[in-house]
């Protein structure tokens, strides 16, 4: 079975393709700067990336873990993804509040999406 790591850094790919499957690291947004409706929004630009580089797209998300450094936030993350999200295309979803490396990152979001066939 061939593995293919995607936008691979020190530590960690961006994301792993295997097994029929595209694994998502974590992403956090490129800007810690912004609110957490912005970060949302460049996390989600990231994904997009990502599942494309990987042959596929947000239609084939089978799963999202989004990881919030203050629960708080959680409406501003939704208004960033319920603009982004296909309502046809809905991915199983769990948000939870913990504490992020950097405390400038207010969102963290990691998925499994199904691979290209």
């Amino acid at each position: 079975m061939a593995i293919r790591r995607i936008a691979e850094e020190q530590r960690l790919s961006g994301a792993v393709v295997g097994g029929g499957l595209v694994w998502l690291a974590g992403q956090v947004a490129d800007d810690p700067s912004l609110d957490a409706e912005g970060q949302t929004a460049d996390i989600l630009a990231q994904i997009d990336a990502l599942l494309a580089e990987a042959g596929t797209d947000k239609r084939a998300l089978l799963s999202v873990t989004i990881v919030l450094a203050d629960i708080r936030d959680a409406p501003a993350m939704n208004r960033a993804w319920d603009a982004w999200l296909d309502a046809a295309a809905k991915p199983a979803r769990m948000t939870i509040e913990a504490a992020l490396v950097d405390p400038r990152w207010k969102v963290e979001i990691t998925g499994v999406a199904q691979a290209a066939s």
